[in-house]
């Protein structure tokens, strides 16, 4: 299967289902999607997506983010739109917070990521759009995409937990989350990310730095998981406990996703 949907303008984008389960059965092509931004989006891009039948878009940015990015939607597009404000102002960007102090280093870039993987499971505004994604997709009549700036570290952590609901074994969970290191994704977006550090800070980072900042590792997702699973004994508990997935909602959910 071909995961990727290659879009003029929107990177990342690609259907994060078809996977074997561990109940024997396998994960419906079609019915979710993971990208980045659709802030730039072509008018192709736009007819592409349309052409999905998505019946709801999940937002995982920051206000400010979708402020200074607000995404293009196909015309006349009537599915729900699910994104909050919560827990942050409009001026909040603890990546360029980071940035601003940082050595740029490709060890201090890693540091960050694993400091935000530790977090994201728990903080106030992704356990509310997590849960709301979740019953969203078990109601939703057709398909339903997530996505944040990047579409790799907020949207990974929720593809993730989305296969872990579904079946999906570990190994094919982290195999899909690396599939954010698309070379060709990699090579388009380094040069851009590397200006716009350059001019906020007036310094230069490195090439190996650039990697650390713009792909994904293992390490990574598997930390995100490892802080949920010390907090709550196991993925499952989390899941009922931080976002109300309970046994009728994951069997709607197994139900949608699961062929």
């Amino acid at each position: 299967m071909t995961r990727h949907v290659r879009l003029e303008a929107v990177e990342n984008f690609r259907d994060f289902g078809d996977y074997p389960t561990r109940h024997g059965r396998r994960m419906k092509k079609g019915v979710v999607y993971r990208s980045a931004s659709h802030a730039r989006a072509t008018d192709a891009d736009l007819a592409a997506m349309d052409a999905l039948n998505l019946a709801v878009i999940v937002d995982l940015r920051r206000p400010g983010e979708r402020e200074r990015d607000p995404s293009r939607r196909p015309p006349g597009f009537a599915g729900v739109v699910i994104e909050n404000d919560l827990g942050e102002g409009h001026d909040d960007d603890p990546w360029w917070t980071f940035i601003r102090g940082s050595d740029l280093s490709e060890e201090s870039f890693r540091d960050y990521l694993l400091n935000y993987y530790r977090d994201a499971p728990f903080k106030a505004r992704h356990v509310d759009l997590f849960g709301r994604y979740f019953r969203a997709l078990a109601e939703a009549d057709g398909p339903v995409l997530i996505h944040c700036a990047a579409g790799k570290d907020r949207t990974g952590v929720l593809a993730a937990l989305t296969h872990h609901i579904a079946g999906v074994s570990r190994e094919e969970i982290l195999a899909d989350y690396l599939l954010s290191n698309d070379p060709e994704r990699l090579a388009a977006r380094a040069p851009m990310v590397k200006q716009m550090i350059e001019a906020e800070t007036g310094r230069m980072a490195t090439d190996a730095a650039m990697r650390a900042a713009i792909g994904v590792e293992a390490e990574y997702l598997e930390e995100a998981l490892r802080v949920i699973e010390a907090e709550h004994g196991d993925i499952d508990a989390y899941l009922g406990a931080r976002l109300g997935v309970d046994a009728a909602l994951r069997a709607a959910l197994e139900k949608r996703l699961l062929d």
